[in-house]
């Protein structure tokens, strides 16, 4: 078996650095056999903060015995330019992409800083603050009140990822996500609480593997049988029985990211049309 190797990968930006380690993130997964050590460098806005940036990358560097991989969104040809003198593996993702589409679109871009972030966008931003608000507010089934509004709802047995997925979606995409559990009153009636049923195109179900969600309800109750994988097997078996039955979308969440399960939520319910 070849040994794992270690690598620290900074991300560098002028804003908050999501972008750019989302990037790095895309690259990294190609490179199963490597360890990487993850750093964000976020705000870098001044010279000082770049020769800061500088000094930690080149100590980090020291450290490991190994130089750092550095990905960068910095605008700023001045900071850019000072943070490529460090003695590391730099990529810049505007060098990268930016002058080529320049080039592609006969056009000069704007090189603002921060600007994808502007009052253009204030009124997506409030969205997405509204989409939020309402996701907490109706998150684990606490009200159906204002279920109308909802973009997608969301049903699954207890500790299937609604949670995580629905804060993603209004975050992400500023999509207004409510989510309800499956219990076992609802197997024993046969059939969807009643709240949902007139709501059935916005529903979207998630399951799990047994042996999967026995192990994460035992970091919460352990040893309870909530927990014990015949009650899981249980509960999963007759949550996929009735979203067959009720025609419900599903999709299995025991191996997937949160970005690949909202990806599929957002195509089968043609979301982003």
């Amino acid at each position: 078996m070849p040994t794992t190797i270690k690598r620290t990968v900074f991300f560098v930006s002028d804003g908050t650095g999501l972008t750019v380690e989302a990037l790095g993130h895309s690259l990294m997964t190609q490179f199963e056999d490597i360890e990487f050590k993850q750093i964000r460098i976020p705000f870098l806005k001044t010279l000082e903060k770049a020769q800061e940036a500088v000094a930690r990358i080149n100590a980090q560097g020291e450290a490991d015995g190994m130089r750092p991989i550095v990905f960068t969104t910095l605008i700023d040809p001045e900071l850019s330019n000072l943070v490529h003198q460090s003695d590391a593996f730099c990529l810049s993702y505007f060098d990268s992409f930016l002058s080529p589409l320049e080039a592609e679109l006969g056009r000069q871009s704007n090189h603002t800083v921060g600007r994808s972030h502007g009052s253009a966008e204030s009124s997506e931003y409030k969205k997405r603050i509204e989409s939020i608000n309402y996701t907490l507010a109706h998150d684990d089934g606490i009200t159906d009140r204002d279920l109308e509004e909802a973009d997608v709802i969301l049903v699954a047995v207890s500790r299937c990822g609604k949670t995580p997925t629905s804060l993603y979606l209004a975050m992400q995409f500023g999509l207004k996500a409510a989510n309800f559990p499956l219990i076992p009153e609802d197997f024993d009636r046969g059939r969807l609480p009643s709240t949902l049923e007139k709501h059935r195109p916005k529903l979207f179900g998630l399951t799990i593997q047994p042996e999967r969600l026995t192990q994460i309800r035992e970091e919460r109750r352990a040893g309870s049988k909530y927990a014990s994988l015949a009650n899981c097997r249980y509960e999963i078996a007759e949550a996929e029985k009735m979203m067959r039955r009720e025609g419900i979308r599903w999709l299995d969440s025991s191996t997937k990211s949160i970005e690949e399960i909202s990806t599929t939520i957002l195509q089968e319910l043609k979301l982003r049309e």
